[in-house]
């Protein structure tokens, strides 16, 4: 049995957020479309991010999936705890006394390459992508259209996979049921799993005469404008999921798009949370009286006091000049002040400043 907590890296006490941070991170590293991709490893990420993300799926994998990984059979009253004797009737099995029932073809279907995974609704590849942004535009937000290659419904057919004008006609695979059941014998006696009809992709039909654009899938790979819209605050590195906007599959639903924020370093300014940092360079003059200078902020140019006195390295605050915080609310600017002293000084300069040290300044 696959270990899907050491696949995504995480512990077993591992929360939803941090299992799905884990996902995205693995996600964009190993996606196929990316030359340093890897699709196995790819493929094999999502199989452990769709178990672990769903609680149902992640407390039956906690419950039984050391055990099943096991191999063997039964000892004593049971495999492990288990007595499997009901399933040879269709039944349940005991576990520490408490008879259980649930459909084999969820637990085993990796085995016999059906069950309950198989029966749902095929999904679509996710897709990701990069978009790089300005420092003001992550500060602000923005809206962005970008033109994704990707496989999606085809717009000759609409989806359906018929040629125009053609019909559909029930599927003689399935019988027009969609599924296929398949019965084998096991070590666990005789297993009936069902699966996805192949040729109809569960739909029960097929076109007489297939589209000649998909060939009668119903998708295909084509550019889609998609508009993004990144909120404000974003940090560099952060990821914008945009659920069904990924790859279609045929006969069923679409996977998600990942857009991964690249942040542009800006020269005037450093962030910290909500609090934007900028510096000020003064004259050593103006650090002793005082003046009055032009900050550039993210909204335009400030006109700042600067009281006499002030030392190097202090800051003043401009409220209200930082980071939205998605409550309505801005933070702060801080305006570091870096006193500029004098390299060289003239001979008049310097009997000035020799008047001041006399004066105990």
């Amino acid at each position: 049995m696959k270990n899907y907590y050491d696949i995504l890296g995480v512990s077993k006490k591992a929360s939803e957020e941090d299992i799905k941070k884990a996902f995205r991170t693995l996600a964009h590293k190993y996606h196929p479309d990316k030359k340093s991709g890897d699709e196995a490893k790819f493929k094999e990420v999502s199989e452990a991010y769709s178990v672990l993300s769903d609680k149902k799926k992640r407390a039956e994998y906690d419950a039984y999936g050391k055990t099943f990984a096991g191999g063997g059979g039964p000892q004593g009253g049971g495999f492990g705890g288990f007595d499997f004797s009901g399933f040879q009737n269709g039944g349940g099995f005991d576990f520490n006394g408490q008879n259980v029932e649930f459909d084999l073809g969820d637990i085993f279907g990796e085995f016999f390459g059906g069950g309950g995974a198989s029966r749902a609704q095929s999904r679509g590849r996710d897709v990701s992508i990069d978009i790089e942004l300005s420092f003001k535009e992550s500060i602000f937000g923005t809206d962005r259209r970008v033109l994704v290659s990707k496989i999606g419904v085809c717009e000759t057919c609409e989806g359906s996979g018929a040629k125009k004008g053609s019909k559909m006609v029930t599927c003689t695979s399935c019988n027009g049921k969609g599924e296929i059941r398949e019965t084998r014998n096991s070590i666990f006696g005789t297993v009936t799993t069902t699966r996805t009809c192949p040729k109809c992709h569960g739909r029960g039909e097929i076109p007489e005469t297939v589209c000649p654009t998909c060939r009668g899938e119903g998708v295909a790979r084509r550019q889609e404008e998609i508009h993004v819209s990144v909120p404000a605050g974003v940090s560099d590195g952060e990821m914008i999921r945009m659920p069904g906007r990924g790859e279609v599959a045929p006969g069923g639903g679409a996977g998600d798009l990942y857009v991964k924020l690249h942040v542009k370093q800006d020269s005037a300014f450093t962030r910290e949370g909500t609090t934007l940092i900028t510096t000020l360079s003064i004259k050593l003059t103006d650090a002793l009286l005082g003046g009055t200078y032009t900050v550039r902020t993210l909204d335009g140019d400030e006109s700042v006091p600067v009281p006499a006195g002030v030392v190097h390295g202090e800051m003043i605050r401009l409220k209200s000049k930082g980071v939205p915080s998605g409550r309505g609310s801005r933070g702060d600017l801080l305006v570091r002040i870096d006193i500029q002293f004098p390299k060289k000084l003239s001979k008049a300069a310097r009997d000035l400043v020799e008047k001041l040290r006399s004066e105990g300044l």
